[in-house]
Order: structure tokens, then sequence, then C-alpha cells
């Protein structure tokens, strides 16, 4: 009797810590990823598991888009307002973030001149300067997209900052960004194949952060992508989701 008791009491130890090992590793590290920044992995490179930015895009909510009915560029506030209320407007403050070799004009606000290394787009160098039009901001999520995708039931100060918000925003080739209109991740992608797992993380961080729907073509394209991106994280950050009280839009 001693010898199988003690057995059975061998037998539940190694059950009980067998158990503690397989909660521990299915928790995973999917906290930790959830919180941090994007990075720059391949969209066509192997793996598979897309990391936390597929896990974000596969919560996405699924609807038909709303008529384009209303929609235009004021209905978000007048262009590159200082929403952070740093003085410098939008535009310039991801001019800056973004580009190379900075000039400024007047001060350390206003960019004249900066190199775009590696266009994240093309994949080109691209020279800024001040009055030219080799160079974008683009919204990563565009306006009109996100207008017919749940912004247009927003109020103001909702869709001013969504305009604003840096993590929605990136400097880019500006003939690739044209080729690329108002299209979600169902009708373009930058031809640049190095990019599109992290332009696709970011596209879906900010529809996940305002809770912009998508529609079941382009979420079928998002995860289709970031299922080939190995460990892909999603970008956090930007702004607030509401602008300053004195901003209006009309």
């Amino acid at each position: 009797m001693r010898l199988r008791g003690g057995a059975a009491i061998a037998v539940l130890i190694m059950l009980s810590v067998a158990g503690c090992k397989q909660d521990t590793t299915g928790k995973g590290g999917s906290e930790h990823e959830a919180t941090a920044g994007g990075n720059t992995g391949g969209g066509s490179g192997g793996g598979s598991g897309g990391g936390a930015a597929l896990t974000a895009a596969e919560s996405l909510t699924v609807k038909g888009r709303a008529p384009k009915t209303g929609y235009s560029r004021e209905r978000f506030g007048t262009a590159w307002a200082d929403t952070d209320s740093n003085s410098c407007d939008t535009r310039d403050d991801i001019l800056k973030r973004d580009l190379k070799q900075v000039k400024f004009t007047g001060g350390t606000c206003k960019v004249s001149y900066g190199v775009l290394a590696s266009d994240p787009y093309s994949g080109k160098e691209v020279t800024y300067q001040r009055g030219r039009s080799l160079v974008d901001i683009d919204h990563l999520v565009a306006l009109s997209d996100a207008w017919q995708k749940g912004a247009k039931y927003w109020d103001a100060s909702k869709r001013i900052a969504l305009a604003n918000d840096p993590l929605n925003l990136l400097t880019v080739d500006a003939s690739a960004n044209r080729s690329k209109g108002d299209g979600d991740t169902a009708t373009w992608v930058p031809p640049n194949k190095a990019y599109r797992c992290t332009y696709v993380a970011a596209q879906v961080a900010v529809k996940k952060k305002y809770g912009l729907w998508v529609t079941a073509a382009e979420k079928a394209a998002m995860v289709k992508v970031l299922s080939t991106c190995s460990g892909q994280k999603l970008p956090t950050g930007g702004n607030p989701t509401n602008a300053p009280a004195r901003f209006h839009a009309n």
C-alpha cells in the first residue's frame, strides 16, 4: 500500500509540474507584443503567425462601406493643425521626424530641405525642397476611406485628431503616394515589397485605435499580408483620439 501510495503521489507531482509549464508557455508574449512599436519586416518574408499585428487585424469589425456622401477634407479640420501644441504644424513635425539632413527656414519648425533616404513606398532616395512636390505626407488610412468606415459619424474633434495623428502619417515619394489615392489594403499596397508588412500593420493600428471598421475584402487582404510577416508587431503611440477644443471643422 505504501508503494502504491508513493507512486500515486509521484505521478501527481509530475502532472502538477507539467501543468504549470503548459500554462506559462500558453500565455506567450502577447501582452508585450501588443504594446511594442512596429518593425520593418519584409512583406515577402517567410514564417507564419504574423504576431500582434495579425491578431489585431483579425479582431477588426467588418462592415460594408458607408456612402461617401458629405465627405470633404474640411470635415477633418484645417490641414496640418498644430494639435500637439508644440508651435509647429503637423506637416513639418512629420518631415522633421522622417527626413535626414534637415534644414530649416526661420527657426526650427519650417523644414526647407531634407532627404528621404529610402522612400518606404518605392525604396528610392527622394530629396525634399520646400515648394516642390516630390514628397507627400501620406495619411496611411486615407481620410475619405476613414469617412466611409466610421468617421462620418464622429464628432469633429475625433476627425481632426485622426487627420493629424503621427501614427497615421508618413513622409513618402509623391508619385507613389498618388498612385494609392484613397485605396485601402484590398486595392493598394506599396510597390516596395520589403515595406508591406510594416505598412499594413500601421493601417491596422490606426483602424484599431480609432475604432474604424474594414470591408471583408480589406480584412482578407490584411490577413493575407500579415500571415507572411513572422512576429510583426503592432505600432502604438501618436496623439490622443480627440483634438483640443480650440480646433474646429466645417
